[in-house]
């Protein structure tokens, strides 16, 4: 049930937070490819740190998810070590030293950005690795991993989609906070790489206001570059429901203009009402897979996994996949970014040299109110466009 994935190195100093995420910056490379040598043929001690303090419900469903993959595993034992991390990045550097201390030979969690680099620094000296919740990428390599869907990968993914259907420009619209600038700097990126133009750049200020005021401008870039998309950042909860209402008020009419969001517009579900993302369109992971999961977790604990519990089950996968090869430098960074990738609940991902990760994901669009998966998700790395 499991597959295997290629190398990762870097580090970073705390930022500000802001969980999906936490804001960090960067801080020096490592050496690509270190880790504790393993012994196969005994249960493999591993780690998982979760904000039981913080957040009991999400830090019980990752152990959850973490011992449903374990079950899951053929001719592998895990040993597995729960450490509560509080949802602060001090405690996190101070269990993730004692974990070590006990003989974890790798960390997966902790949720929260600042944790996880926080965790992933105190034991580099180790050369233990972090499988972090995060998908923050600013804290990605060194010994830190990401897991966390990435806005890089989604801006790709529906990027190069766009270009196979014969778009030829897209007019970038962020929200001017934090997470906005990430999702246009990866919009930006994914363009710089692909056959479609970046037509232009509108930012907007977080309140009604400031969407009010920026969709004159939207109207003028597209209409001036001849774009036939505008990329948005704008989430469900956000600004997306305004813009959903207001662009094609103005003009800018998804039944001309290819509305495409860096985030998910099917939930919560009610989304799916809204006339103006109808057409849209937006990634998300394999769904007959992630609907597999949910069902599994809900029959075997009673109750809906978290949403993003889903991480500590690929986190086990991998560990699982590799151990299961009989090999000491099993966990070592090199091993954990084998190119193949790994099976998750969510589809294959694959984790990078630079801490990121690769996700195998599926473009959907919305249709008579309805998701409908225009695009399916890859089985593969190979020949997948990745």
């Amino acid at each position: 049930m499991f597959t295997v994935c290629k190398p990762v190195r870097k580090l970073a100093k705390a930022g500000a937070a802001l969980a999906i995420a936490a804001f960090l910056a960067a801080c020096e490379p490592g050496a690509i490819g270190g880790g504790p040598s393993i012994n196969t043929s005994k249960p493999v001690p591993v780690a998982l740190l979760v904000p039981r303090s913080g957040d009991a419900a999400l830090a019980q469903s990752l152990e959850n998810a973490a011992r449903l993959a374990m079950s899951d595993l053929q001719n592998v034992q895990i040993d597995l070590r729960v450490y509560d991390t509080a949802g602060n990045a001090g405690t996190a550097s101070t269990v993730a030293q004692q974990a070590v201390a006990d003989g974890a030979k790798i960390i997966i969690g902790p949720v929260y950005a600042q944790a996880a680099n926080a965790a992933g620094l105190a034991v580099l000296s180790s050369k233990v690795n972090v499988l972090s919740f995060s998908n923050n990428t600013s804290i990605a390599g060194g010994n830190v991993f990401v897991l966390g869907p990435t806005f890089q990968n989604t801006a790709n993914r529906l990027v190069n989609y766009a270009g196979s259907q014969g778009k030829t420009g897209t007019v970038i619209v962020h929200s001017n906070d934090a997470a906005g600038q990430q999702g246009r700097a990866a919009i930006a990126t994914a363009l710089g790489g692909s056959r479609v133009n970046n037509a232009g750049t509108v930012g907007y200020d977080r309140s009604q206001q400031g969407v009010i005021n920026s969709v004159p401008n939207i109207k003028a870039t597209v209409d001036s570059s001849g774009a036939d998309s505008i990329f948005l950042t704008a989430t469900t909860a956000g600004a997306l429901p305004l813009y959903s209402q207001l662009l094609p008020e103005a003009g800018v009419s998804p039944s001309t203009t290819q509305f495409i969001g860096l985030t998910r517009w099917d939930i919560p579900p009610q989304t799916l009402e809204l006339p103006g993302v109808q057409g849209g369109w937006f990634a998300l992971p394999d769904p007959s897979k992630a609907q597999s999961y949910r069902q599994r977790y809900n029959a075997t604990y009673g109750e809906a996994p978290h949403p993003i519990s889903g991480l500590a089950y690929d986190g086990i996968a991998a560990i699982g996949a590799l151990v299961s090869q009989g090999k000491s430098d099993a966990l070592t960074g090199a091993a954990l970014t084998q190119n193949a990738g790994f099976q998750g609940v969510g589809g294959i991902f694959r984790l990078r040299p630079n801490g990121t990760n690769e996700r195998g994901l599926a473009v959907a669009t919305i249709q008579n109110k309805q998701v409908v998966v225009i695009d399916p998700a890859p089985q593969s790395f190979s020949g997948a466009g990745f």
